[in-house]
């Protein structure tokens, strides 16, 4: 989709701060995010959401949600993280190219949310 902002990060026409990347999904922090290491995690395919994916990838897409909400968790010392999708407009969804937040909660370092992208992605990359 040649208007869609994730496939143009997905194309390196637009740079982001990778947390993690595999052959299904890309991790990257929201540079809009208001919370520290909010990362978004969309499939490299394009669908426009979980109600026009195909189930197959989404079970695929879902299983690295957890590994990266886990890894924040267990390796990153958070205590929890917050998983959230958007379907439709009327759901607030505003990038219509699936992808999930996860916003790790609980940091006992207490790490500002302003805290600079690049520090953030040093620290949360898998």
């Amino acid at each position: 989709m040649d208007s869609c902002v994730f496939c143009k990060i997905l194309n390196k026409e637009l740079p982001c701060y990778k947390i993690y990347e595999d052959d299904v999904v890309l991790a990257f922090l929201d540079i809009a995010g208001k919370d520290y290491g909010h990362t978004l995690v969309i499939p490299k395919a394009h669908c426009k959401n979980c109600l026009d994916c195909d189930d197959n990838l989404l079970k695929e897409v879902i299983v690295r949600v957890k590994k990266i909400a886990k890894h924040f968790v267990e390796d990153c010392d958070f205590k929890g993280a917050v998983i959230l999708n958007a379907n439709n407009k009327e759901a607030d969804q505003t990038v219509f190219h699936l992808h999930f937040h996860i916003v790790p909660k609980g940091d006992k370092f207490n790490m500002p949310a302003n805290a600079p992208f690049e520090e953030q992605q040093k620290r949360l990359k898998l």
